[in-house]
């Protein structure tokens, strides 16, 4: 069930004793608003990180050359911009970067939430996905990725409302948390590609 916006803010106000059952957001939401607003979703803002792979690097993007350290094309030759609050990025058309929400969460043991876009953003050609899901026990800044879908540039300016996320309870008595590679970042990154041992073995069998 989806949690009323009301409900997360008596969560962040009046956190439980228990460490692991904390929930976090910083900055602080404005939790009277939260209360009013009668949303079942926090709004969260542009960071002033953003990622690119510039054309003229590469001439491709090979994901099982990946795989190797050495060779990892993606990684080695994304970008980093630091873009201040007073700063605009320009997406232009048909143009893909990692960002990053201002917003740093920590997620409880039994939280667990999904990002979407706005549809104030999506009717301007911006097209905001993320991997959806928000593991519990997730700490750190959420990446986004941003593609211009539109004919005209558009002006990202750090600090601006740029996506929502939606919560819900787990039913887990767990301890586990989640143990992603972007586990505690402030930055938006690349990360990496895995294949299954499955993938490996069929990857080793002889050719026809």
């Amino acid at each position: 069930m989806i949690l009323k916006a009301y409900e997360l803010a008596n969560w962040i106000e009046k956190p439980p004793d228990d460490p692991r059952e904390r929930f976090f957001i910083r900055p602080t939401p404005d939790l009277p608003h939260l209360r009013e607003s009668g949303a079942a979703s926090i709004d969260l803002r542009l960071g002033t990180w953003f990622v690119t792979l510039p054309r003229t690097r590469f001439t491709h993007l090979d994901v099982l050359n990946e795989l190797d350290p050495a060779s990892a094309d993606a990684a080695r030759l994304a970008k980093t911009h630091y873009v201040p609050f007073h700063k605009k990025f320009y997406l232009h058309p048909k143009d893909f970067v990692l960002a990053v929400t201002l917003e740093w969460l920590r997620l409880p043991n039994k939280l667990a939430g999904y990002v979407v876009g706005r549809s104030s953003w999506g009717r301007r050609g911006l097209i905001i996905a993320t991997a959806a899901g928000v593991h519990p026990g997730f700490t750190g800044c959420l990446t986004l990725e941003l593609s211009n879908v539109g004919d005209v540039p558009i002006a990202l300016v750090p600090g601006i409302t740029i996506c929502q996320v939606f919560f819900h309870q787990v039913e887990s008595t767990s301890a586990k948390t989640d143990r992603s590679s972007f586990l505690g970042s402030r930055k938006p990154g690349v990360g990496t590609i895995k294949r299954d041992p499955v993938a490996l073995r069929l990857a080793e069998l002889p050719k026809p």
